[in-house]
């Protein structure tokens, strides 16, 4: 009987369609609500009366409205009650119901005999479509979502050439307008209602210098993030790890695929690529993560009623590799990260102990919904040597429409191809939520990836401003626009502007 309840609000939705008018029912469904019978009307009478004994119309507030119900609607609630008398009448509770009532009833039935017979017809046909629907579902577990981002990049430079930090050429000619693309599937599977199994699957196209800015400067994070997880249109798994509450308050997740950022350094303005900034170096801390993505575990204390949070994360990234590669270079880290300049020629041990490795502690205080600041400290290995940085984050949202942002690492790399070494990051900037619309976004921010005098002759700036617009749920356009001043830290390359117009399709 509760399913024949639930199809018959289905029916309350359709035949709303079929007959052009529209439902009001406000927070507690009374019959005196139903105005599109008189308050005169014996019918209106009658079943006010079985409702307020009976209780037979449970309150809605799904049916709100400006308008009134129909005959068809009416004639739900009819039924309604009829079932519930029938419930009544099946628990052996006859004493119950006054007999004059079910007279009542029997009148009203054949006053809307015509509704209640389409009703029945509704339901008939309903009834097998939603059997199918039980049958052919993908999963009571699983939900599958998509994304694809289009990305259109051009962009060029102020100088005769570019260089890297090592003083080798890049490029003596402006690059050319790219179009590049991201997809990926996720499939959510919870068990419990509070656990997670998320598996991700990606492709993309040819990597971190499909773009403009990661052709022209891919070392110290100018790359859009969303390109670096390019496959060459192979699809990989990029996501591959299971959460779970251990205690009311404390939450492990073990991984064989996952990416730190996704559980560490996060920020409300500046951390999610496809929606905030596309700058790699802007939403991550860049000396924080030398080796964000790899398998291992992470645990988060959440006590309940305090403003602290406590995230702990060990990551290995070849865990899956049990020996060194005898080409460090080809396989070990990806060029637009960071160990690639400082340790060229070295190779790891690899193996879920063993090089490169790291963990990560942060510890987050979050007074109000509108305040975060995170407190960090990472320390591992990297390609043969020992490592270790320090971050702080924050984000605060002064008003509905107005945020600022920021982060500052300052880490110590040892026996490197300079020399031992302790680069410094910042960043920092202004947010604007719902600007000239609600859900839109924009932001502006400017940072510094590595500062540090060994490398080059003078400090890479990075600034990026961005519009995100929703046209609706499923697609955002946002056009981005960046600036690079000593590229590479190197003066000579003077500035670098890049233009992306970025499209994004939720699935």
């Amino acid at each position: 009987m509760p399913r024949l309840n639930y199809l018959l609000l289905l029916i309350f939705l359709f035949a709303n369609c079929f007959v052009g008018t529209s439902v009001v029912i406000a927070q507690e469904l009374t019959v005196s609500q139903l105005s599109d019978v008189k308050s005169t009307d014996w019918a209106f009478q009658a079943l006010q009366s079985l409702t307020e004994r009976y209780q037979c119309i449970s309150p809605n507030p799904a049916f709100r409205g400006d308008t009134v119900l129909t005959r068809y609607e009416f004639a739900a609630g009819i039924q309604s009650c009829v079932n519930k008398l029938d419930e009544i009448l099946n628990s052996g509770l006859q004493d119950k119901i006054n007999q004059e009532d079910l007279r009542v009833l029997q009148s009203l039935q054949s006053e809307f005999a015509t509704e209640l017979a389409a009703i029945a017809t509704k339901i008939d046909t309903l009834e097998p479509r939603t059997n199918q629907l039980d049958v052919q579902q993908f999963s009571p577990t699983t939900k599958l979502t998509g994304q694809a981002i289009f990305a259109l990049s051009t962009g060029g430079f102020s100088s005769d050439r570019i260089i890297s930090p090592t003083g080798a050429t890049i490029t003596n000619s402006q690059p050319n307008t790219t179009l590049l693309y991201r997809l990926s599937l996720d499939l959510n599977t919870s068990f419990t209602g509070s656990d997670l199994l998320k598996i991700r699957l990606v492709t993309g196209s040819d990597g971190a210098d499909d773009s403009v800015a990661g052709f022209l400067e891919p070392n110290f994070g100018s790359v859009l993030d969303y390109s670096i997880q390019g496959r060459n249109n192979q699809f990989s798994l990029a996501r591959l790890y299971y959460s779970f509450n251990a205690l009311d308050d404390l939450r492990v997740t073990v991984a064989p695929r996952m990416v730190a950022g996704d559980f560490v350094d996060k920020n409300r303005f500046a951390s999610t690529s496809f929606i905030d900034f596309s700058t790699q170096s802007l939403i991550n801390n860049f000396v924080l993560l030398p080796r964000p993505g790899g398998a291992g575990a992470v645990i988060e204390w959440m006590p309940k009623n305090s403003p602290l949070q406590l995230r702990a994360l060990y990551v290995a990234a070849n865990a899956d590799s049990p020996t060194s590669s005898p080409v460090a270079n080809s396989s070990l880290v990806d060029s637009t990260q960071l160990p690639i300049l400082i340790f060229p020629t070295t190779g790891g041990d690899r193996g879920l102990f063993g090089d490169p490795y790291q963990g990560i502690l942060e510890l987050e205080y979050a007074p109000n919904k509108n305040f975060s600041l995170r407190l960090q400290y990472a320390g591992g290995k990297v390609v043969g040597s020992p490592f270790s940085a320090y971050g702080i984050n924050f984000d605060w949202a002064m008003s509905d429409r107005f945020g600022i942002f920021g982060r500052y690492g300052y880490s110590g790399y040892n026996n490197t191809a300079f020399g031992n070494i302790q680069p410094q990051y910042w960043m920092f900037g202004l947010a604007f939520p719902d600007l000239f619309k609600q859900g839109a976004k924009a932001g502006v921010a400017i940072g510094q990836p590595l500062v540090v005098a060994q490398i080059g002759n003078a400090t890479q700036t990075n600034i990026e401003a961005f519009y995100n617009y929703p046209i609706n749920n499923q697609l955002r356009i946002s056009p981005i626009l960046q600036m690079i001043s000593n590229a590479g830290n190197q003066s000579s390359n003077e500035m670098i502007f890049t233009g992306t117009l970025r499209m994004v399709f939720s699935f």
